[in-house]
């Protein structure tokens, strides 16, 4: 495909207040009507949005020495959830879906997993005080034995959303075919006798199937992450990067993910949520948005993607999913799931998002601005992730 323009292009547009953006929701139309060699020349820059749990996401960060004795922390908490210290003196780790210690888990079936390491992210982006505690088996160089304090996120050193497995590309739609049991899962309640589809995807605003073959996402590519600027640093670590795919590209099944950075300090808990999935457990609710320059026709062309071109799997949790089994029982649009309701083996099912679509426009619209206003430049990715 010939490009007709480059990103350097596109960001001195950018810098000089010329550059047309528009929204992935309004770019479905622009391509709709004047087609994709027209919208090519026509838009710059495209953006996306998407607001939905995430569970494989984390904090990176680093409590600083602040009083004598020295401190080489092996066990750390942050309101009394287990952090992982096990990286340097006083560098931790907090995974969204860590536990706080004495939770009765399940032992109380369903539990309702209250607080974890997710709302401990989203207290510390909200301003909010948190209780750091710290042990340690004391060497000479760090004699001290304990730490504890209450602190605000301005008192850590450093503090980075570093999150392994972000913005999935397409994924399930989670039934349950069990004749009398709810199923408690990541996707949250599935009742018996597939009385809901949940599903999880902002559709045609989905970041990730706006440019499906990965062309301009990669390491570098900076976005829109928990309201602040974060960045793409690979491929995420379920990244599937050759899933069967329908003839506009566009895969069928969960594949391609991110691994995404971001400073703490300049999100907002707006975007950054802790969330209890009733027996389950603790997920983050994430708003991720990223920008794609339309370079060529084939861009725009991906750019234009609709909510009825996207197809995603049912899947029976019941038994399927547990299994392993790759069977899907049918596949169905986004745009039949947004109606309210599909029809799964003749059986009418309501459908019920994950995702907040509002949320994720609203994700969109933001981006959009910065990229107007001249606040945020495209980068040229380092090394696109891997895709064929």
């Amino acid at each position: 495909m010939v490009t007709i323009k480059t990103i350097v292009e596109i960001n001195e547009r950018i810098k000089q207040g010329k550059a047309v953006v528009v929204t992935a929701k309004e770019m479905t139309k622009v391509v709709k009507e004047l087609g994709a060699e027209k919208a090519a020349k026509e838009i710059d820059v495209v953006t996306t949005g998407t607001f939905s749990p995430m569970c494989s996401s984390g904090m990176l960060f680093n409590i600083g020495q602040t009083e004598a004795p020295s401190l080489r922390a092996s066990k750390m908490w942050l309101n009394d959830v287990p952090c992982h210290a096990g990286l340097a003196a006083v560098d931790g780790f907090l995974g969204a879906t860590e536990m706080r210690e004495g939770d009765p888990l399940n032992k109380v079936f369903p539990g309702e997993f209250k607080y974890g390491g997710a709302h401990v992210i989203e207290d510390l982006i909200a301003g909010r005080t948190v209780h750091l505690r710290c042990e340690s088996y004391t060497t000479d160089c760090y004699p001290k034995k304990s730490f504890e304090r209450d602190i605000t996120i301005n008192d850590l050193k450093f503090a980075q959303m570093w999150n392994p497995r972000n913005c999935y590309q397409n994924y399930n739609v989670a039934v349950n075919k069990h004749r009398d049991r709810t199923l408690y899962t990541y996707m949250g309640p599935i009742k018996p006798n597939m009385k809901n589809a949940n599903f999880a995807t902002a559709g045609c605003l989905s970041p990730l199937l706006n440019d499906p073959y990965f062309k301009t996402i990669g390491l570098g590519t900076r976005i829109f992450l928990g309201g602040g600027v974060g960045y793409v640093i690979g491929a995420g670590t379920q990244h599937v990067p050759n899933p069967k795919r329908n003839e506009k590209g566009i895969p069928l099944s969960g594949s391609g993910t991110l691994m995404l950075k971001g400073d703490m300090k300049k999100m907002s808990d707006r975007y950054v949520r802790g969330n209890s999935l009733l027996g389950y457990g603790v997920s983050l609710c994430l708003g991720v948005g990223i920008p794609i320059p339309v370079l060529n026709a084939e861009l725009a062309q991906f750019t234009g993607v609709s909510d009825e071109d996207i197809l995603m799997p049912v899947k029976d949790y019941s038994s399927d999913y547990q299994n392993c089994s790759p069977n899907v029982l049918k596949h169905v649009s986004y745009a039949e799931l947004l109606s309210g309701q599909i029809e799964v083996d003749g059986q009418k099912v309501e459908t019920h998002p994950l995702t907040s679509y509002h949320r994720s426009l609203e994700i969109a619209e933001e981006l959009k601005s910065w990229i107007e206003k001249g606040e945020f430049l495209l980068t040229e990715p380092v090394e696109l992730i891997e895709s064929y």
